[in-house]
Order: C-alpha cells, then structure tokens, then sequence
C-alpha cells in the first residue's frame, strides 16, 4: 500500500513538473496578462503565493529551524533558518536592482532592456531556484499527497508571476532562450532530486531560502505603483488559498 502511494505522488510530481514548465513556455503567449492596469489573474496568483509561504512554509521553520540547530550547533547563532529566509530576499532583491540598474543605463531607450552580463546573471539565479522547486517537489517537510498538491498549484502560479515579470524585464532575449532555461531547470531539479536525498538540515536551509525569494518576487512585481496592482485580486487569492490550506 506504502508502494503503491509512493508510486501516485511520484507521479504526479512529474505531472506537476510538466505543469511548471508549461508555465514558463506558454505564459509569454498570454498577451492579456502584460497589460496595464495588471492583469486580476497575476494579482490572485500573487496572493495564492504569499498564502502558500505565510500559511504553510513559514510556519514549518520553526520545525527546521530545531534541525538545523542540531546540524549546525552555533552559539552565537540563533535563528539560522532565518537568516536563510533573509539571504534568499537579500539575494532576489539585489538581483532586481541590479537589473533596473541595468534598464536605466540601455542604450537601446525604445525598449530599456538590461546588458546581455545582467540578463544571464538574472537568468542563472531563476535557474537556481526553478531547480529547487524541482527538487523539492519530491523532497518536502510534507510529504503527502495533499502537501504536494498545494505545493504544485502555489508554484505553478507563482511562476507565472515569475515569467511575465522575467518578460517585461528582458523581453524577446527572454522570450527566445529564457523561458527554455527556466523550464529545463525545473526538471533537472526534479531529476536530481530523484537519484539523490540530501540531510533534513539541508532540505531547511532550501525550503528557507525559498520562502524569502518568493516573498520578495511577488512584492517586487505587486507593490511597484506602475504595475496599477489589482488589491483585491491579491486579497483574494491570498484569503482564499489561506482557507484552503487551513481548512483541509
């Protein structure tokens, strides 16, 4: 019976990496959703992310961060899982800099794209962290099958997020190589993740740099005041998937 379980959420593992890297392949031809005032669909799916972190990651690091503790036995160092959570919104912030840094100083002004050095830079790190969510969707801090269902429907939306932001940044380099990247990641992850396990320390470390990259990727594309932000688009997806999480 064990098996035959083992058997399902490996399945459908694989069925949700497909499902997010049809995301990255597919979102840049939903035109609706580069529109201003933002498109509602990007908003809900800002706050069915946050949710998803609020709701359920964050409150598992408590748990890894007593793992990490016993891994990791720092005096001075309290709240290691943490400082992860903030490395990983340190890192995607300073990406993000970097990257209107970059626009600002285009000299191609029709359409303000970054240096080739940036948007490989930019590309790299979402690489990264498409492999992590690769990765994890086999090796989660909740390992049955409704977690992995939540886990695949958070991500698939929060990398749509991802993808229109990664388009409006990069555009036609993006839509030409990128969004390939960022989809084969995604199952490199996944692949790696099926011949290999790593320590319950290391999995909080990931799943804590993971939190803080999604918490500053969706912030950084809902806060911005010419983004024309849906608010209740995002409270709505963020109350909705808020109960469902807590409800089942």
């Amino acid at each position: 019976m064990l098996d035959l379980l083992w058997d399902i959420s490996w399945l459908v593992s694989l069925a949700g990496v497909f499902c997010l890297m049809a995301v990255h392949l597919h979102a840049v031809n939903i035109r609706s959703l580069s529109h201003f005032p933002r498109s509602w669909w990007l908003s809900f799916a800002s706050g069915v992310s946050v949710a998803y972190v609020f709701i359920h990651l964050l409150p598992d690091l408590n748990q890894h961060q007593s793992v990490l503790a016993e891994a990791i036995p720092l005096a001075f160092v309290e709240s290691h899982v943490y400082i992860m959570a903030l490395l990983g919104l340190a890192v995607f912030y300073g990406l993000e800099r970097l990257v209107k840094r970059s626009q600002q100083r285009s000299p191609h002004k029709t359409d303000e794209t970054p240096s080739l050095q940036v948007y490989w830079l930019h590309i790299a790190a979402f690489a990264v962290y498409n492999a992590l969510i690769g990765y994890l969707l086999l090796h989660r801090e909740d390992d049955s099958f409704k977690g992995l269902l939540f886990f695949i429907i958070a991500m698939s939306l929060h990398f749509l997020v991802n993808d229109v932001g990664l388009q409006q940044d990069h555009k036609r380099t993006y839509h030409g190589s990128g969004r390939w990247i960022l989809a084969a990641t995604v199952l490199v992850g996944w692949v790696v993740g099926n011949s290999t396990e790593i320590s319950e320390a290391a999995i909080a470390v990931l799943f804590a740099f993971l939190a803080g990259g999604i918490i500053l990727n969706v912030l950084k594309e809902e806060l911005p005041e010419e983004r024309e932000s849906q608010f209740w688009a995002f409270a709505t997806g963020a109350t909705f998937y808020s109960a469902l999480l807590l409800a089942l």
